[in-house]
């Protein structure tokens, strides 16, 4: 059993309410830092100082928040009206168990049921605008004495190894969390490595953005989960990335060209290293690296990220071996970097 990714899932960080997960990771960490701070809008940014060899200042980022909800009101029978924090499918979300605010408070969300709806309505998805979350409460005030308007409400789901892959939630983005947790255990790099464990990804890469200006480093490395489209399919069409394959190296997304040197690099590295990786197929979606490239006057900037199917529901599932080679693959292109590779005139 990985104790770290099971710390890690269990761990509540809704986006904007990321305590409980920053002080967990800050205390994984900070014997293994020279430094550590939190700024103000809660970004956790440790420092492990280089060997001396290399001049190179590099940050490497991981977003530790999570999707979840948010509680909007309280009606009247006591149940709570709700808001999605983050991209989540209404589908997602009956039935399932949530704990509410910072006292935990379980709570299930439901809506009409099934023997009570039409037949039109049994054809249609619930809107999370319909549904509640059920406390148990009786009343108003009931629910009032121990949840506030604005309460963070995330899944309960406990983590599970199932053979070559583990199920849990917040994979994304507590996998590539533990994978630079591992990195700051590990060796001095040749170079001071900020490590960046940024908040609120999920609502609009705001953390990233703030930590790439404060930073100012001369390159970035973001690591991520993307989601795996290899099950379920209705015919043999192409993938996204799959599970067991490797790590998935970003080229473009809905945000960002990662810098072509810098991803050249990353699968010159895998290669002599037989480190398995795939492409992520250029698209949709997007990472930190949309927000920390354009930070004073430009950073390059790559992405790796572990597959993940199901993501931004109750349970996602990874591969455990795709996770140890992202490790691999990450730390070895660490240890690779030359500053000649993304000087301004290596692409002239």
């Amino acid at each position: 059993m990985n104790s770290l990714l099971q710390q890690l899932t269990e761990a509540v960080g809704i986006s904007g309410e990321e305590k409980e997960i920053r002080r967990l990771i800050r205390d994984l960490i900070q014997e293994h830092v020279d430094e550590w701070r939190v700024d103000s809008l809660g970004n956790l940014i440790a420092l492990k100082k280089g060997t001396g060899e290399s001049d190179l200042q590099v940050m490497v980022d991981a977003h530790i928040d999570e999707v979840g909800l948010m509680v909007t009101d309280i009606d009247s029978d006591g149940t709570l009206r709700f808001a999605k924090v983050g991209g989540i499918d209404d589908r997602a979300l009956l039935g399932k168990v949530v704990q509410v605010g910072p006292n935990k408070i379980i709570g299930v969300i439901g809506g009409r049921p099934v023997h009570l709806s039409t037949a039109e309505e049994r054809d249609t998805v619930v809107k999370h605008r319909d549904m509640r979350i059920d406390i148990g409460a009786k009343k108003k005030d009931d629910a009032a004495a121990k949840i506030n308007v604005g309460d963070r409400a995330a899944f309960v789901t406990q983590y599970e190894e199932l053979g070559e892959t583990a199920l849990g939630k917040a994979f994304d983005n507590r996998a590539a969390c533990a994978v630079l947790i591992e990195l700051l255990r590990g060796d001095r790099y040749p170079f001071d490595l900020t490590a960046v464990f940024t908040v609120q990804e999920e609502v609009g890469l705001r953390g990233a953005r703030v930590a790439g200006y404060a930073v100012q480093p001369d390159i970035a490395l973001v690591l991520e989960c993307t989601p795996a489209y290899d099950l379920p399919k209705k015919e043999d069409v192409s993938s996204n990335v799959m599970l067991g394959h490797g790590p998935a190296v970003y080229v473009m997304d809905s945000r960002t060209i990662q810098h072509p040197r810098f991803v050249a690099h990353i699968m010159q590295v895998a290669a002599a290293h037989n480190i398995p990786y795939q492409i992520r197929q250029p698209g949709g979606g997007g990472t930190n690296a949309g927000a920390i490239q354009p930070a004073h006057g430009g950073v390059p900037v790559a992405s790796i990220a572990i597959p993940g199917r199901y993501p931004h529901t109750p349970n996602m599932i990874i591969n455990l071996t795709d996770y140890a080679n992202l490790l691999k693959l990450a730390d070895t292109v660490l240890r690779s970097l030359q500053r000649n590779l993304f000087e301004p005139e290596s692409i002239l």
